[in-house]
């Protein structure tokens, strides 16, 4: 039962973080999802640094990790909002953005869950190494 406390709080802010976000004006030009991009690749950067770091180093609890990932990132990020706007574009026969957009959000989402997973365990070896340092005093 804890879990589900934790995965609803978390859903809850995820939610609420992603409705703000999606009211900020990116750009005011033109048609392309901008938001929706930001939001899902910075999900990914933050589920990826999340996870190693977590996974290698912090050991939180099961239910804490989920309401973190399948809570707060899960309702954040959305794949459900990212095809609903390529079938928009498609519908409004915006093929060269549509194509842009389905591109963009997977290298970017790959290549910032890259850079999360990087980050995360850059830190980790910083700990490490000064968690070492203060044992050999």
């Amino acid at each position: 039962m804890k879990k589900y406390f934790f995965i609803a709080i978390g859903g809850f802010s995820g939610a609420i973080s992603r409705s703000f976000l999606e009211g900020i004006s990116v750009t005011q030009r033109g048609y392309f999802p901008w938001n929706t991009l930001l939001i899902n690749i910075t999900g990914s950067m933050l589920l990826a640094f999340f996870l190693t770091l977590v996974l290698d180093f912090c050991f939180w609890d099961k239910e804490v990790r989920l309401g973190l990932t399948t809570g707060f990132l899960g309702a954040y990020t959305t794949f459900a909002t990212f095809c609903r706007e390529t079938c928009n574009l498609l519908s409004n026969n915006h093929f060269i953005s549509a194509i842009c957009y389905l591109f963009l959000s997977a290298f970017s989402g790959l290549f910032f869950a890259y850079l999360g997973f990087s980050l995360a365990n850059i830190l980790t070896v910083k700990w490490q190494k000064m968690r070492y340092k203060k044992c050999n005093i």
